[in-house]
């Protein structure tokens, strides 16, 4: 099973950017591209979206996440990098320092799906992301029409208007004649079951059960207008973690890194100067 990776260039120490459930790396450019000045950024497809393969077997189990991480961190050769997560991305990159102890000099985590066990249940009784999934439109006549629909509606019509082309360029692929595509009609690569069961499985990860093992900083953000993992949560989540810190950003909900890009990378910057102040045991950049 291959795993796409991606370079968004930039100066200075190495940023792995990690997607949310249905979407890519690709629509990460604006983020990408406003820490540029101070961060070298790569990015990966997970697997089963974008332009990654599907796992063989059909599980989404969230460690296969976290092993797709540390693949690419070991392929890239990435040492000590930085690490961001958005929503499944962050909840992964969690997932991963808790697999290799030390893997991330620093992360940011933009409403990681980490829950207690309460929660947990909660949605292994009913899960609306993974029912809303499975009714997803999964075809379009082309790739215009797909992004109008897309720009129509909320929350894909709330995001940048260039995450948001990058996402429909990135997210979709023609349909072979063999399928009863005429060369323009296109299908998302993530495919509604798949996400679907990602969806499903975003319970049954233990990352909540080992925070207090998670040494290197971490800030936990959500946005003021989030309808999903707000700051309750992120709460529950920093408590067990020794170098934890909340973080609140105004003026977007749950999609923030793709609704207000400049403003999150601001974020994320402060946040990183903040774990490499002399005498925090951070290496420097």
């Amino acid at each position: 099973m291959d795993i796409a990776a991606y370079d968004f260039g930039g100066r200075g120490p190495d940023l792995l950017l990690v997607h949310a459930t249905g979407f890519c790396a690709a629509p990460f450019g604006p983020l990408a591209r406003a820490l540029a000045d101070r961060f070298h950024c790569w990015g990966l497809d997970l697997r089963g979206h974008g332009h990654s393969g599907r796992p063989p077997d059909g599980d989404f189990a969230w460690s296969g996440f976290a092993t797709d991480v540390l693949t690419v961190v070991d392929q890239l050769e990435l040492s000590h990098p930085f690490g961001f997560g958005h929503s499944c991305g962050g909840a992964t990159v969690l997932l991963a320092e808790q697999a290799r102890p030390g893997l991330f000099r620093s992360l940011y985590c933009f409403e990681p799906v980490v829950m207690p066990d309460a929660a947990r249940a909660l949605i292994a009784e009913t899960n609306p992301l993974a029912d809303g999934a499975r009714r997803r439109r999964e075809t379009f006549p082309s790739s215009e029409e797909a992004l109008a629909n897309y720009a129509s509606k909320p929350p894909y019509g709330e995001l940048d208007p260039e995450a948001l082309q990058l996402y429909v360029e990135a997210g979709f692929l023609l349909v072979p004649d063999e399928e009863g595509g005429d060369g323009r009609t296109i299908r998302l690569r993530c495919r509604r079951e798949d996400e679907a069961a990602t969806f499903a499985a975003a319970g049954d990860h233990d990352a909540f059960a080992h925070l207090a093992t998670v040494g290197c900083s971490v800030t936990l953000c959500c946005g003021e207008l989030t309808d999903a993992f707000g700051p309750r949560l992120m709460r529950a989540d920093a408590e067990p973690m020794p170098r934890a810190r909340v973080e609140i950003l105004p003026e977007m909900g749950h999609f923030g890194p793709l609704q207000r890009p400049a403003t999150v990378a601001g974020a994320v910057i402060r946040a990183f100067d903040a774990a490499a102040e002399p005498g925090d045991g951070t290496p420097p950049s």
